[in-house]
């Protein structure tokens, strides 16, 4: 536990043989359980993790891959199942520093925020470690997504290192999620229209040459995603202003 909060990491993996036992290894030992999702790998994904030896461990594999976003979405299923009070997130490729697993989850259990994404951007070393495209990029995204949602202040968008609370988790399992790449976006306008408290933490960029994942045409879906977030909070306005 952690500020008296029962904590949950969920791992969306895919195609993560190598990399997902040291990730659950790492796992902090304040953790009460570690969700893993595999989503559909057609690798040994499962078998590693299942071999990081880790008693918290559940192990949740999809029967067809579904996307980064659903998995994410299974996991907090699987935490609220657990009666986890914040349910964080981490990447199965060891993206993420353990050590910063405090700084998201703090503001979450001590019941300062409902929502908390990891901020690269912010971070001392983000010049040093964050290649350049990856730094432009973010910043685009996350200027284009905070004028969406209508919200004061965000700084990354894309960061998938996050905590959040069991209300607002709950607004997500009854919401809804977009699946794939682009599911970031649709979160934070999700939960900012509905009012939850949403904050950002400095979090260290980690980069050990993976690939990006990140195709062309993923900018198309992601651009997609948000322009449907400004739609959505732009109707909720309108029926807002018809109903007084």
């Amino acid at each position: 536990m952690f500020s008296g909060a029962r904590i949950a990491v969920v791992i969306p993996a895919f195609r993560e043989e190598e990399r997902i036992a040291d990730t659950v290894r790492r796992v902090p030992a304040f953790v009460d359980h570690v969700v893993v999702v595999d989503d559909a790998s057609d690798d040994e994904t499962s078998a590693a993790a299942r071999a990081a030896g880790d008693e918290r461990l559940v192990l949740v594999r999809h029967a067809e891959n579904r996307g980064v976003g659903a998995a994410i979405l299974t996991g907090y299923h699987e935490a609220q199942a657990l009666s986890a009070d914040v349910a964080a997130v981490m990447a199965g490729d060891g993206q993420m520093d353990p050590l910063d697993l405090p700084t998201v989850v703090g503001p979450v259990a001590r019941g300062e925020a409902d929502y908390v994404k990891g901020d690269r951007l912010r971070h001392p070393s983000v010049f040093r470690d964050m290649p350049l495209h990856r730094l432009l990029g973010t910043s685009a995204l996350a200027w284009m997504t905070r004028r969406a949602a209508g919200l004061s202040s965000l700084s990354d968008s894309q960061c998938g290192y996050t905590a959040i609370g069991r209300a607002a988790m709950e607004c997500l399992l009854r919401e809804g999620m977009w699946a794939r790449y682009g599911y970031p976006n649709d979160l934070i306008g999700t939960l900012a229209r509905r009012g939850y408290r949403i904050h950002e933490v400095p979090v260290k960029p980690v980069y050990r040459g993976e690939a990006s994942g990140l195709r062309p045409w993923h900018i198309f879906t992601i651009g997609y995603v948000v322009g449907r977030v400004a739609v959505r909070r732009a109707a909720d306005r309108a029926e807002r202003s018809a109903t007084r």
